[in-house]
């Protein structure tokens, strides 16, 4: 009677310490590639540097919005990756040139900066987000939230010597996060921002994508 008691206590005890622990997971996350990537090219390459992304939607656009430029400044950084990941361009920086300056000094040496024949624009046109419930018999038997996120991008390819622009495209994206609850059992997760950079990435990747493909078919010509 005394060692089922004695195991009794230990058990609980256990319970109730790993419930109190602190516990750590992590989980790689596969990254999706444009579609080019890592695919044989044996063309020219042009080179390419990206300028300004604007932000022409009606999204972080109101007048006690402080964070405007952060939705610009993450698709430039997305549009960058995936321009180098296609392996079609050759791409040069121009926002890290103090830094590059001070590194290039300490090997006693000069940048000898590359012109880019070409510049790239973007535009964040269309952006917004959106809730959308549902209940069943009027949420006694459960009820369902889906939070959804949309971005359309437009990418202008201009010579920097006429300024003429010479190709345009398009990309558009969807994302959503859906949890349902039935009868009080399921998930009730709150607001996920990483949405926002999901479906950026989307529609910058649509973009990469087609451009790619018209250079292949020969209706993109960046010749230098």
């Amino acid at each position: 009677m005394k060692t089922s008691s004695i195991l009794a206590i230990c058990a609980i005890a256990t319970i109730l310490t790993s419930g109190c622990a602190t516990q750590q997971t992590h989980k790689s996350v596969k990254i999706e590639k444009v579609e080019s990537h890592s695919t044989p090219y044996y063309g020219p390459k042009s080179t390419l540097v990206v300028g300004n992304f604007d932000n022409r939607s009606t999204y972080m656009q109101g007048m006690f919005t402080q964070n405007s430029t952060q939705l610009t400044n993450q698709s430039k950084t997305i549009l960058k990756a995936h321009l180098t990941q296609t392996n079609r361009f050759k791409m040069v920086d121009r926002e890290n040139l103090a830094q590059l300056k001070e590194e290039a000094s300490l090997m006693g040496q000069s940048l000898q900066l590359k012109g880019a024949r070409y510049m790239i624009t973007g535009a964040v046109t269309e952006f917004g987000r959106k809730n959308v419930g549902d209940k069943q018999l009027f949420g006694i038997l459960g009820s369902g939230k889906s939070q959804v996120a949309y971005a359309k991008v437009t990418l202008n390819i201009l010579d920097v010597v006429t300024s003429e622009v010479i190709y345009s495209t398009q990309g558009a994206g969807e994302y959503s996060l859906s949890e349902r609850e039935v009868l009080g059992f399921g998930s009730t997760a709150g607001y996920d921002a990483t949405l926002n950079g999901k479906v950026l990435d989307f529609a910058i990747k649509e973009c990469v994508n087609s451009m790619v493909k018209d250079l292949e078919s020969g209706v993109l010509n960046v010749s230098e």
